[in-house]
């Protein structure tokens, strides 16, 4: 199957330098990387945030009774706002 597919000059420059150095073609180093991604479990390329809460998960909102301008100068105590 042929394809057309463009990619930043510099980053092909860098992948195919170890394949010149090693006589290999371009095509083969491509089909490489396309097999190493596929062969990589989903899991393995997906990243989840790690859970920074902090508080007890049932307690109130300390901050709800606040208007926004008096979070806003809890937030920013050296500001002087208008």
């Amino acid at each position: 199957m042929k394809s057309i597919v463009q990619f930043l000059e510099k980053l092909l420059r860098r992948a195919l330098q170890p394949a010149r150095v090693s006589d290999r073609s371009s095509r083969a180093v491509i089909e490489d990387g396309l097999r190493i991604l596929h062969a990589t479990p989903e899991s393995h390329r997906s990243y989840r945030l790690p859970d920074l809460s902090v508080g007890d998960p049932g307690a109130p909102d300390p901050l709800a009774a606040y208007s926004w301008q008096e979070l806003r100068e809890t937030i920013y105590p050296e500001r002087e706002w208008q």
